[in-house]
């Protein structure tokens, strides 16, 4: 899923990744989808359920274990969404090649 380009997406998806967007990551000023750290975000139409795969930027980041509930209760609040499932996993590692273009632009990488 490519960070910027979100006019392929149903309005349903777009409130689940700007949700996504609400949590950000406390060492980088970025929200953690612009920071690559979301390897997988699955919706099933029909129950609304959401499942992410997502990463950390190191594997001792501080908020390892608190970070996929922020996300999970973010994603939560979306209106009409079901079951929210967040996996974390360090395979393959996050490098800062996953910056999308916004997240390079604000931290002054490009």
């Amino acid at each position: 899923m490519e960070p910027n380009n979100l006019n392929h997406i149903n309005p349903f998806e777009a409130k689940v990744i700007a949700a996504v967007r609400s949590v950000f990551d406390p060492e980088i000023p970025v929200n953690i989808y612009d920071l690559g750290l979301i390897y997988n975000l699955q919706i099933d139409e029909e129950t609304k359920d959401v499942y992410i795969l997502m990463t950390l930027t190191s594997p001792n980041c501080p908020v390892a274990e608190d970070m996929p509930d922020q996300v999970r209760d973010a994603v939560r609040l979306v209106e009409g969404v079901g079951t929210v499932t967040v996996e974390l996993t360090f395979e393959p590692p996050w490098d800062k090649d996953m910056l999308s273009e916004s997240a390079l632009l604000e931290l002054g990488l490009l």
